[in-house]
């Protein structure tokens, strides 16, 4: 079972896309994206993403892809 890694469209439209691209390449992540994701007023204000159903953060894109990563490394599935 690899990581499951959602993003909000409306926070890939205000700059998570980027991110979105990059973990979308990597075999091991099942990466989605969904209409919402009931976070509205902090995916307004920050670049966020679900992993494995806990928020994550970043300030960037490549700073929301360093923390997805070591999120997942931090919590093995298993």
């Amino acid at each position: 079972m690899n990581p499951m890694v959602e993003f909000c469209i409306s926070n890939l439209a205000n700059g998570s896309q980027e991110a979105f691209d990059i973990l979308e390449q990597d075999p091991n992540l099942d990466v989605l994206e969904y209409g919402c994701l009931s976070h509205c007023s902090l995916c307004s204000e920050t670049l966020l993403a679900i992993v494995n159903g806990d928020v994550v953060e970043g300030d960037s894109p490549d700073d929301l892809v360093k923390k997805i990563y070591a999120y997942i490394e931090e919590n093995p599935l298993f």
